[in-house]
């Protein structure tokens, strides 16, 4: 059972059918209460950092996540802003606490006097290249393509939490690993027959 927490900001539909492609029984929930039956857990999340925030706060929905996360230790799957929403605090139009599941900071883009011709948001196919060994990454081929859309990015304070890097205007962080918490920035329901290799790993954990 994999609880796809719904809270207003996430493209559901295409991620819980890749889940179910992938082999897995997903639950689209807004009911914090149902983390405690869930075996795994996939927070997805289109849109703005502090609105997302807000939607999951109002629920109790981030108290219950930490405490499955935490001291369930419930594999954790964050999508996109899903990943974003993890870190400490994000500078996206002011500055706001996340989840502080994971010891970074969201900040924008910022290579425009560098690379004035490249646009934000970042949108479209690049290269992910992995820093780690992980079970998320078994049968996928090192630099990847994966489908991004994301005008912020996920700096980690802690060097061994990056698991994978791609480049745009200079290298960011693609994904982050610690225990039981795994994360993408880029979207892997979109991003084919590597996106889904991704998630049937996150099943068959």
């Amino acid at each position: 059972m994999i609880a796809v927490i719904d809270y207003g900001m996430g493209n559901l539909a295409s991620i819980k059918k890749a889940l179910e492609y992938a082999g897995g029984k997903p639950f689209l929930t807004s009911n914090p209460q149902d983390l405690e039956r869930a075996e795994r857990i996939v927070l997805p999340g289109v849109g703005a950092f502090a609105e997302g925030m807000s939607h999951l706060k109002e629920s109790g929905m981030d108290v219950k996540l930490r405490e499955a996360v935490l001291k369930g230790k419930k594999p954790l799957f964050g999508i996109c802003l899903g990943m974003q929403l993890l870190a400490k605090k994000s500078y996206e139009f002011g500055e706001y606490p996340g989840l502080g599941l994971i010891d970074a900071e969201v900040k924008k883009f910022d290579f425009y006097d560098t690379f004035p011709n490249l646009r934000v948001p970042h949108v479209g196919w690049n290269a992910v290249g992995f820093k780690i060994a992980s079970p998320y990454f078994e049968g996928i081929k090192d630099n990847s393509d994966f489908y991004f859309v994301h005008s912020y990015h996920v700096v980690c304070r802690e060097p061994r939490l990056v698991a994978a890097v791609s480049d745009y205007g200079g290298e960011f962080t693609a994904a982050i690993a610690k225990d039981n918490i795994f994360a993408t920035q880029f979207h892997p329901e979109k991003s084919q027959q590597y996106g889904l290799k991704m998630l049937e790993n996150f099943v068959a954990l």
